[in-house]
């Protein structure tokens, strides 16, 4: 469907057009007054220029073209020239009529799908995920399903971390606490054991414990470092005990990703990357991209008009070892070729900044990627507690993101159950979908690049800006449509009709921007501006709920037609959430 902005544009570009105006001024908005009007036109004021009149003569000339208009209840032109527009109120009926007949409620498909990537996982294997994994997860899944609704193939890759020095050190540990294990036997030609020689449990107690002797033993380092060689190099025992880790963390990582219902559609590796990288190098080298810059193979990324220095990409380290660099150039080797998308986004914390800019630059100089291809960094700032640092357990360590789960989920599970809304054996189930609202919407209601504070007396909160909040509001809705069921009541055939109220236009202007929202969010790669349109829906619902009686109305079709409204309210909320990847209980 056309964007409600569009057609009163439309409106609006003729009126100008009818005046003797170029039809580009004739632009709308949402009028930043809503204490005055519902959109504006500001064309009138950059027409003056142009056309050498006062902006005030201008706005009268258009707005007498509207006199006749079925568009606009109210067209005022208000010095020095704004057009103040407020919309008739049958043309907005039909269009909320057309969304509730429309299967995707107004939002129109790509007309030319992309495939896009995005990279939004990036844990290391063996370790556990803590709070820094939050952010990654549950912006790139909001992306992904929003990019989905538009009609685009979106894919998600988790993109582990499993073939560096954390590997040679977990080798090494175990070889030091466990060294009759069959897979240090250098003269073992059997089968390996199917059963991993640790639980996850053990594997997470491992790899601390042989990073922090890293740090202190020199000796231990080397042998680590020969270890992840050596492994890189085929080891066979070295691959079987690789493998093994990496069975052991993936089972435990999907079932932390599921209990934040996040999907990844490839559990790709940074050693699938590996087979490309030889081919990479000589290709780079071949067509002198690459060059030695003190043993080191590098790709100058600097271009002119840079304000600080960008240093060259290092390909391959003097000693022949690859880096972060090498594998995420082939990492985008191995995209163009299996998947051959429009667009790599990464999601990834904004420190990372120049990091990517270096490889990007270096892919795109290179020509790794096609010329149209897009390379996206979405930078997210810092999860903090409410000492402005990042968010730690009571204390002072880094949180396990089971924990800060488990946390969120036992205080909603509190206030549930003192709410006595629930009953007990639904109250556990009940607290951990509410919970999950609050986790996500506390994060994506922040715009991501920006750092915040996770609060969660106040995430978890049913009043004010939350998920909590957001959820309760879908879930009375769900529960006058349920009365209204059980009592008989059917949906008239007229649908939605013409409003009774101030507040429910207002719900009506809301429901009706559904669609501009939606495109906006993606554009922008920005889910807060979903929260926040959400948020104000919520407020505009409740605003007529609370001035209605909604279910003692005695006017069948009035009754009728403001249960079609909240129909269309809740399947708009519901479709919103779900973008934001949480749902809504029945009752909470």
């Amino acid at each position: 469907m056309i964007k409600i902005v569009d057609l009163i544009t439309g409106e609006m570009q003729q009126a100008f057009t009818n005046a003797g105006y170029e039809a580009s001024y004739g632009r709308v908005s949402l009028s930043n007054r809503p204490d005055l009007c519902e959109y504006q036109c500001n064309g009138a004021m950059a027409a003056a220029k142009a056309y050498k009149k006062a902006p005030i003569m201008i706005a009268n000339d258009v707005v007498a073209q509207l006199e006749s208009s079925k568009v606009f209840d109210e067209i005022t032109a208000v010095n020095p020239g704004f057009i103040n527009l407020k919309l008739n109120k049958e043309f907005l009926v039909d269009y909320l009529n057309q969304i509730q007949k429309d299967k995707d409620l107004s939002i129109e498909k790509a007309k030319e799908p992309k495939t896009i990537m995005l990279d939004y996982g990036g844990p290391n294997v063996a370790k556990p995920l803590h709070v820094g994994h939050l952010r990654s997860a549950i912006i790139g899944e909001s992306i992904k399903r929003i990019g989905r609704y538009l009609g685009h193939e979106m894919i998600g890759d988790v993109h582990l971390g499993d073939w560096g020095l954390q590997m040679g050190l977990i080798i090494s540990e175990l070889k030091e606490r466990q060294p009759e294990l069959v897979y240090f036997d250098e003269g073992y030609t059997g089968e390996y054991p199917e059963e991993a020689p640790f639980t996850i449990g053990e594997l997470e107690k491992i790899y601390p414990a042989a990073s922090a002797k890293s740090k202190e033993d020199e000796t231990f380092k080397a042998k680590a470092m020969e270890a992840t060689h050596q492994l890189q190099q085929g080891n066979r025992g070295y691959l079987a005990l690789w493998n093994h880790i990496m069975n052991v963390s993936v089972s435990d990582l999907k079932s932390n990703y599921k209990k934040l219902d996040v999907e990844f559609d490839l559990w790709k590796k940074e050693s699938d990357a590996q087979p490309y990288i030889p081919d990479m190098v000589k290709y780079l080298k071949d067509n002198g991209y690459a060059h030695l810059d003190q043993g080191a193979l590098v790709v100058d990324v600097k271009e002119e008009g840079d304000t600080k220095e960008i240093p060259p990409c290092m390909i391959l380290k003097s000693d022949g070892a690859s880096l972060y660099n090498t594998t995420d150039l082939a990492t985008i080797v191995e995209r163009m070729k299996l998947f051959h998308p429009d667009e790599i986004i990464y999601i990834v914390d904004k420190r990372q900044e120049l990091y990517f800019t270096q490889v990007f630059r270096c892919a795109r100089k290179t020509k790794l990627v096609d010329e149209d291809t897009k390379l996206q960094f979405l930078g997210f700032g810092t999860m903090n507690g409410k000492d402005g640092k990042p968010f730690k357990t009571r204390e002072g360590g880094v949180m396990r993101l089971e924990a800060l789960i488990n946390e969120i989920n036992e205080e909603m599970y509190k206030k549930i159950v003192d709410n006595r809304s629930v009953k007990d054996k639904d109250a556990q189930k009940t607290a951990e979908i509410v919970g999950l609202s609050a986790i996500k919407y506390g994060d994506l209601s922040n715009q991501a690049s920006k750092d915040y504070v996770f609060d969660i007396d106040r995430f978890t909160s049913f009043e004010g800006d939350t998920g909590p909040y957001i959820l309760y509001t879908i879930v009375r809705i769900k529960s006058i449509l349920g009365r209204y069921a059980e009592e008989g009541g059917e949906q008239i055939k007229g649908g939605i009709r013409m409003p009774a109220s101030e507040s429910e236009k207002a719900l009506m202007l809301e429901a009706a921007k559904f669609n501009s929202v939606v495109e906006t969010a993606f554009e922008e790669k920005a889910p807060h501006k979903i929260c926040s349109y959400i948020y104000d829906f919520a407020n505009a619902f409740n605003r007529f709920y609370h001035e209605t009686k909604i279910l003692s109305e005695t006017d069948a079709n009035k009754k009728g037609s403001w249960i079609s409204l909240l129909d269309l309210v809740r399947e708009i909320l519901e479709t919103s959430i779900d973008m934001l990847g949480f749902s809504a209980p029945d009752r909470m």
